[in-house]
């Protein structure tokens, strides 16, 4: 944005210049106990209980992860937050730290990232998670890149390859949902809100990560990609098959309604719809489950890949880059 006398107008980026967008962001904001040096230093000191660190990445760029016309800049603060949360659960660690990377054009708003923080803010804060620090820079695209820290509490981390023949398979949170929300904005159209709000924000139950690792969990991990993808990750990792029964998934009555008036099959959403952060795992036979974890299907010998209902699945399981 750019004045009548050709200087960049007082609300973007190049007129707060970069130390200003800082303290914008992070000024008058409380931090979590883990936090022993927040932003404002070379580099923040965060608590690391266990004695070990879980750590992930993320990169979100405008117009393959996110649209500003689709979404608000709060929503898109808390799915970058989200996505790499989720990774955390899917170890069974409790988040404790985000470190944000912010790259921009120089004409960006100043208001449009005071509201993408406080998104990612709040969503930290929902976690119980800090934001402690990161870096902003100069750029011809909005691009944002989160890392995220999190603490296993004394357990095992939960990876993917500990899942065995004869485990039960589960899942914990929503399937499809974001897919729904995806096929209902390419549409142009705004609304069913709940459904749409599920591709802008996801809600990931951080909670049930480290929940399935103290009940026993022998493997896990985050449905980003699509669950039958996601499963098939894990499968290779485990050295195992799976077979989900889709008479034990949950398919909304909201999405029954949106995929009969886009003439699209819920249940395709449900199997390979991506970027809702549900969680999947596998647990022993005798385990009981913890809250909010719902059977989906077994885990079976090697060489059988991921089946549904005893068969291969022969449309796309899911989102890949690049192809």
């Amino acid at each position: 944005m750019v004045s009548a006398d050709g200087r960049a107008s007082d609300d973007t980026v190049a007129a707060l210049g970069e130390f200003g967008l800082i303290r914008r962001m992070v000024a008058d904001r409380t931090q979590p106990a883990t936090t022993l040096l927040g932003p404002g230093d070379d580099a923040a000191l965060v608590a690391a209980p266990d004695g070990r660190v879980v750590a992930t990445t993320d990169v979100l760029v405008s117009g393959v992860h996110f649209r500003l016309d689709w979404s608000s800049p709060e929503q898109i603060g808390r799915k970058a937050v989200a996505v790499n949360l989720a990774d955390l659960a899917a170890m069974g660690a409790v988040p404790t730290s985000v470190l944000v990377g912010l790259a921009c054009p120089g004409d960006t708003s100043v208001p449009l990232l005071t509201e993408l923080a406080e998104g990612m803010w709040a969503e930290a804060s929902r976690a119980r998670a800090g934001l402690v620090g990161g870096d902003v820079v100069r750029a011809e695209q909005l691009v944002v890149s989160v890392t995220a820290l999190g603490d296993l509490g004394g357990r095992p981390p939960v990876t993917r390859a500990g899942a065995r023949p004869g485990d039960i398979l589960a899942v914990c949170g929503r399937l499809g949902w974001a897919a729904a929300g995806l096929a209902v904005l390419g549409r142009g159209f705004r609304s069913p809100v709940g459904v749409v709000n599920a591709q802008r924000a996801p809600e990931p139950p951080y909670a049930a990560g480290p929940a399935a690792a103290v009940a026993g969990a022998t493997a896990m991990i985050d449905i980003s990609d699509g669950l039958l993808a996601d499963l098939g990750h894990l499968a290779e990792a485990s050295g195992v098959g799976l077979d989900v029964r889709t008479e034990r998934l949950r398919v909304d009555r909201k999405l029954v309604d949106v995929g009969s008036a886009l003439g699209a099959d819920p249940l395709h959403w449900v199997l390979t719809g991506g970027e809702d952060h549900a969680l999947a795992a596998t647990f022993p036979s005798f385990a009981d489950l913890p809250e909010g974890w719902e059977q989906i299907g077994t885990v079976l010998l090697p060489d059988t890949g991921v089946t549904v209902d005893g068969s291969p699945y022969e449309r796309s399981g899911g989102w890949e880059h690049w192809r």
